[in-house]
């Protein structure tokens, strides 16, 4: 074990529970440690607004979000870039007749995204030249399509399969260095690190890079073909920073209609020309640190777990064995998209 991290929660009324985060040792943790500090010590804006997802029960319900991604749009047609999206998203004409996801009318979502930012180290000239307030709205659409998605599969969860619910939490910084993945670290990647423990702490994907092969055959299915979406970025992971995920929900990979699933998944991916044992395509998830769950909540009973977790949506500290830092702004203060766009530049 390298270090332990200490993540204090807080609730409405400021009361605190505190999360032990053991870190692992391995090549990727180092250096993401390393990224870590630098992100704490030097307090960097930690984005509130797109930290917990998948929690059904949460603050930012399908109305608020569908009314973000609305305003984004209409900053962004605003802004006379010439990219101009006609298009409108409501609660309704984002889900499925069964609850689910409408995924191609979030399919367009993204891929109004791809268009107007481009990708890492190829940024779109909409972007470029775009002012500050115009690119925090344009990275809106990312954001908020992937909270959109996770708040969707939870919330159907919670009627028809509730233990099978996705929470999340998204440990991500503005403007975060990041480091150059090297092959001892492609070596934590692989189809069965798709499977996450609960507690599990994995850094996070490159969100510059778009959507990667697990997701495209979940949004697509199993007859998709990749020269054939709607999504166009593919791209393997190259750079990592210190950002990183928590993984809420139950481990999966024990059960029998998930390892079918990872079957058809690797199926797929031949199909499509890739290798499933190809660890540089970057897939899953790399592994750096474990929650501590009888330490954090006296338990490792899951409801137990998120009934604590769930009044406590609020990041305030964070503690390293080198940084720490004070988090006090609420993604719902009034000034919060001028505090982003004041940390952005």
């Amino acid at each position: 074990m390298l270090d332990t991290i200490e993540i204090d929660l807080r609730d409405a009324n400021n009361h605190i529970l505190t999360v032990y985060v053991d870190v692992a040792d391995n090549s990727l943790s180092h250096k993401w440690l390393a990224a870590l500090d630098h992100l704490v010590r030097h307090n960097y804006h930690l984005e509130k607004n797109y930290c917990w997802l998948g929690w059904a029960n949460g603050d930012r319900s399908l109305e608020y979000i569908c009314e973000q991604i609305n305003r984004s749009i209409k900053t962004i047609n605003l802004a006379n870039l010439g990219y101009v999206i006609d298009d409108s998203f409501t609660p309704n004409n984002t889900m499925s007749d069964d609850q689910g996801i409408n995924q191609p009318h979030m399919n367009r979502l993204h891929r109004y995204f791809e268009d107007l930012q481009g990708t890492s180290g190829a940024m779109s000239p909409y972007y470029t030249a775009a002012d500050d307030v115009t690119k925090w709205h344009i990275r809106q659409l990312n954001l908020l399509c992937h909270e959109h998605e996770s708040l969707v599969l939870s919330m159907r969860k919670l009627k028809t399969a509730p233990e099978w619910r996705r929470p999340s939490q998204l440990m991500c910084w503005l403007n975060a260095p990041r480091f150059t993945l090297d092959a001892d670290d492609y070596e934590l990647f692989g189809v069965e690190t798709i499977n996450r423990s609960m507690g599990g702490v994995y850094v996070g994907v490159n969100k510059a890079v778009g959507k990667h092969h697990w997701e495209v055959f979940n949004d697509e299915g199993r007859d998709s073909r990749v020269g054939e979406l709607v999504t166009s970025a593919l791209r393997s992971q190259t750079e990592a920073a210190g950002d990183f995920d928590i993984e809420w929900a139950n481990d999966p990979g024990a059960y029998d209609w998930q390892v079918k699933m990872l079957a058809e998944f690797r199926e797929w991916l031949m199909i499509n020309g890739f290798d499933p044992d190809d660890k540089s395509l970057t897939i899953g998830h790399p592994k750096v640190a474990q929650v501590d769950l009888i330490r954090s909540f006296g338990t490792t009973d899951p409801d137990e777990i998120w009934q604590q977790l769930s009044g406590h949506l609020d990041v305030y500290k964070i503690r390293t064995g080198r940084a720490q830092a004070t988090y006090e702004y609420r993604w719902s203060d009034e000034d919060y998209e001028l505090q982003q766009i004041r940390s952005m530049r």
